[in-house]
Parts: structure tokens; sequence; C-alpha cells
């Protein structure tokens, strides 16, 4: 019988070997593949909204308002998992906007309370009021408004002037039509706007209660047409997969910067510790429906599901593959354990806060001055993001890739410039 021998440097080389050593361009194939996911089930979810926003419009009631709002609720869930994707991604960045942006003068788009003021010398149009509006004047032209239309909110109202708060289109734009401002400050609850203000006859409310419901049919076929050319980019052949595969080390480094600046500049920052150091309930990214802990959440298990290759879609199935996480073990076990301690760190610290939330203890609440208990909870997540953004650092220089430039945040870095 013959018998054949690895030598003794073949054998050392072959212990050597992790035991599940994956290739750099298939952890961006998983990448990729949670990304089609993702923009397809935002885009599943966005479609039942339409149907509820349609069935609200066509034949007004409180359960026709309930619902919508549900489906909009639904909807942020696979929606906010999608935001890791951003600020390492050009294709992303250039396209957010038209369906995230936040946050929003909402006066631009409909009645406001007394309260929230006029026109400022910041946003000349912050109480222009466009679902009352058939014809107004934007930078020195009259606007014909008579028919709200997608191309009107897309093309002209959206960013109108420059201002980015004059937001026009997206997920919060919706949110303000199905819930009105939240008028409660640091009290708990979310906006209470009645199913009246879409009723088309005598029980109409506020008036122009037809054009508020054209701008919210309008508004999500927006959506759906945005989420739509989204999902067709990460497909095979789509432009945002050949611009990351185009390049893998360039393609290593657009991950770990999507995980970095999510977790460090955008959430732990702008969305997290300056509401905080404000005590301001406007500072809250979902603000009109008080889903912000939900909001908070998502976003870090979106994080995490980049990290592990693995993405529960909403159907209940299961997208995964060869991962970062793969790939971190075989050069350096000991700081992938600690990445994964991390984000299990940060989850555990999101959901304490969601979990708070959903007992009653609004997110409003938690911002509020002189609120320990809350204030204990915002700062756990925060913490625990700054420090996983240290070991993304690490990991960075682990892999040998070239250093990535994270999103910042004066609320982080700066703190006294908050107040200047």
């Amino acid at each position: 019988m013959t018998r054949s021998f690895l030598s003794s440097t073949a054998l050392l080389v072959a212990l050597a070997l992790p035991a599940f050593a994956v290739e750099k361009d298939q952890v961006l194939d998983t990448y990729s593949d949670i990304a089609e996911a993702k923009y397809a089930d935002s885009l599943i979810t966005a479609q039942s909204l339409q149907v509820a926003v349609t069935a609200l419009a066509a034949n007004p009631s409180a359960e026709a308002l309930q619902v919508a709002r549900e489906a909009w609720l639904k909807a942020r869930v696979p929606y906010q998992q999608t935001e890791v994707y951003r600020f390492g991604n050009a294709i992303v960045d250039d396209w957010e906007g038209k369906v995230n942006a936040w946050p929003l003068d909402e006066g631009l788009i409909d009645y406001v309370d007394a309260s929230y003021g006029g026109p400022s010398d910041e946003n000349a149009f912050a109480a222009l009021n466009v679902v009352a509006n058939p014809v107004f004047n934007l930078s020195g032209q009259d606007i014909d408004a008579a028919k709200i239309t997608p191309a009107l909110l897309a093309e002209t109202l959206h960013e109108a002037d420059g201002v980015e708060s004059n937001v026009a289109t997206g997920y919060h734009a919706i949110e303000f039509l199905l819930w009105g401002q939240d008028l409660n400050g640091h009290n708990s609850g979310a906006g209470n706007r009645s199913w009246t203000d879409f009723a088309t006859e005598g029980d109409c409310t506020n008036g122009n209660c037809d054009r508020r419901a054209d701008y919210l049919l309008a508004a999500t076929e927006l959506l759906v047409s945005d989420l739509e050319w989204m999902a067709a980019q990460w497909a095979d052949g789509g432009t945002a997969r050949a611009e990351l595969m185009s390049d893998i080390d360039a393609g290593l480094s657009a991950i770990l910067t999507g995980m970095g600046s999510l977790s460090y500049g955008e959430t732990a920052g702008e969305r997290m510790r300056l509401g905080l150091m404000l005590n301001d309930p406007e500072e809250e990214h979902s603000c009109f429906a008080d889903n912000t802990h939900n909001d908070h959440y998502f976003d870090g298990l979106g994080v995490q599901n980049v990290y592990l290759g693995e993405y529960i879609r909403v159907d209940g199935s299961l997208v995964s593959g060869p991962s970062l996480s793969d790939l971190v073990e075989a050069t350096s076990p000991e700081l992938n354990a600690e990445m994964n301690s991390k984000l299990s760190t940060t989850m555990l610290s999101l959901g304490r806060i969601k979990t708070a939330a959903e007992a009653g203890f609004a997110y409003d609440q938690m911002l509020e001055r002189g609120n320990a208990a809350g204030e204990a909870l915002v700062m756990g997540g925060v913490n625990g993001l700054i420090g996983q953004t240290r070991s993304i650092e690490r990991i960075v220089s682990v892999l040998g890739l070239d250093q990535i430039a994270i999103e910042g945040s004066d609320s982080l870095d700066d703190p006294d410039a908050v107040f200047q």
C-alpha cells in the first residue's frame, strides 16, 4: 500500500491555516447580497405602506389611518438596517437624502401649531404650507402647485432654495403627514393627527384634506420608486455591486467606513449625544411617530449583521455567507472576539432603550434635563457605539487597509462647539 506524507514544512503551513478561511471577494459578495435583500425588503414594506395610504385616501377613517401608521413603522425596520451602507458607498450617499432626510421644517408641507413660528433668516420657506397653497412664490418664481405630484415634490420642493431642512420627500415627510406634530414636549406621546385631516366631505378638519391626501400619495409613490431604483443597484449587474467589487481592498474599506461612521458620528453623535446635550425632544430621528428608539436599535443591528454576514429578511429567511468576521478571525482571533463582544454590548444597550420606550418611558422623556435614568440609557448606547468604532479602527489596521475617514460629530469631538 502506498502512503503519502506531508513534509514537516507543509504540515506546519496546513496546521497554521484557519479552519474557515475566506477570500476577500467572498466577503464583498455577501455584503452585496445582504444589501440587495435589505433594499428589496425596504421596497416590499414601502409597497405595503403605499397600499395602506391609498386605502386611507380613498376611504378615510380612524382605522385606515392606524393601518397606514403601522405600515410605516414596519417599513422602517428593514430600511434602518440599510443605513450601514451609507458613508462608504457614494451611490448610496448621493441617493439617501431623497428617502431619509432629517430633520425637516414641517411647516413647508402642511399646517403647524402657532408655537412653531414662521419664516426665518435660515429658511424663508419654513412655513410655506404647500398643502394650503396651490400657487406660491419660490425664489422669485411663481409655482403652480394646483396638482401635487411626485415631480413637484422631488424637483421643486425638496431642499428648496438649497435649504437642507426643506424636506419634501421620504419617510419623514410621510411620517409627519400620518402623525402630525408631536406637541407633547418631554411628556409621553406621539403626534395625534386626526383621520379627519384626510376626510373628503363634511368631516374635513384643518382644510385642504384632498390636497393633504394627494401629498401623502405622491410622497409614498416617490418612496417606492426610489427604493426600486436602489434595490436594482445591488442586484447582479447593478452599479453599486459593480463599483464595490471593482477594487477588493477599497471595497473592504467601504464596508468598514460605513460601519464606523454610522456607529460614531451619525448615531452616537448626531442622533443620540447631541439630543441629550441639548435636552431637545425635536432632536429625535422619528420625532412625529416617537419611533426613535427603533431607529437606533435597527441602525445598530445593521452594523452587526454586516459584520457577521447575516440578515434575516422580513419573510423570516436568512441571507448569509462569508463575512468580515470570518476574515478578521483568520488574521486576529482576539480582535474578532473583541469586535463581537463590542457589538453585543451595543445591541444590549440599544435594546434597553427600545424595551424602556416600549414599556412607556418615551425617548422624549429620556432626553429631559435632569432625567438621570434616561441619560444613563442613552449614554449606554452612545458608549457602546463609540467602543465598537475603536475596534473597527483596529480591524482596518489588522487587515492592512488604507486608513479610513470616519464621520465625526461636535457632540463627541468638540462638545463646547455645540453651544457656540
